[in-house]
């Protein structure tokens, strides 16, 4: 019987008084795992080994609060009279966007005081990040958040999915769309396509902007199912908004650079 389900327990771990999350454990892991092939990778690329491991020690703080700031901002309504639920980060409310932002914005600064370049550093951590933003979904499951909207027990089991996903999905009395999951599957794809397109050995800097635009495509069309998202005017979803945005600039920003010459090196250069 439905009554009879319960949620999955978001606490991963008592000790004493800290009580460690799912949601962190899940986001973290996702953390260390693309770090863990960025660092390969740059090695392979001539990079120092260091070089992702100190690159990571300041995009991750700063991303996680511009994502917290950017989710704050947009929902100041409810945060304006609950103003100690601001730090809460464990219980959701991290936007990617802006935590893409706050992790270019972090690279930019980077790649000029270490004098590299940001667009082979870009390229290089693209396929970890869209891999860590597939597997970070994972901690909105564990919190029953970013779903979409009321489906029967029905529909997703002809989705073939396992029970504890079905069971996840069943919240306050009404089963709802798993957007975590199909989110995290488009990802896990855009990160096997930007594998493959490695070997392509596309100019510099077009593998960030294909992670960019394969991200935002996806993200637009998952976004419209969504029941939690941020708005900016009326039926105007914010992330759709900034998706369509992402997508036009990746394609400027990759025609500009062909024709002014700005993009003469190879990936495997």
């Amino acid at each position: 019987m439905d009554s009879t389900i319960q949620p999955l327990d978001r606490v991963f771990l008592h000790l004493g008084p800290i009580t460690i999350y799912w949601y962190g454990v899940i986001i973290g892991t996702g953390v260390l795992i693309g770090l863990w092939l960025a660092t390969r990778e740059g090695a392979r690329r001539g990079l120092p080994k260091e070089t992702f491991v100190d690159l990571v020690l300041f995009a991750v703080p700063i991303a996680i609060l511009c994502a917290r700031v950017y989710y704050v901002i947009f929902e100041w309504d409810y945060y304006s009279k609950h103003l100690s639920e601001i730090p809460q980060i464990w219980e959701g409310g991290l936007a990617i966007h802006g935590g893409l932002i706050g992790a270019v914005a972090t690279g930019i600064v980077f790649a000029k005081v270490r004098g590299l370049s940001f667009w082979k550093l870009a390229d290089i951590a693209a396929p970890s990040i869209i891999l860590g933003q597939a597997i970070g979904r994972w901690g909105n499951f564990m919190n029953q958040e970013a779903h979409g909207g009321p489906v029967t027990r029905e529909f997703l089991e002809s989705l073939h999915l396992p029970d504890f996903i079905i069971n996840q999905m069943y919240i306050n009395g009404q089963y709802y769309h798993p957007t975590f999951l199909y989110e995290s599957l488009w990802n896990l794809a855009g990160f096997l396509l930007l594998l493959w397109l490695r070997s392509v050995n596309l100019r510099r800097g077009e593998l960030f902007l294909s992670y960019l635009i394969w991200y935002s495509i996806g993200r637009f069309f998952i976004e419209e199912m969504r029941t939690d998202s941020l708005m900016l005017a009326g039926h105007l979803r914010i992330a759709q908004v900034v998706s369509v945005a992402l997508i036009i600039l990746s394609v400027c920003l990759w025609v500009f650079r062909r024709v002014k010459g700005l993009a003469k090196e190879r990936y495997n250069d």
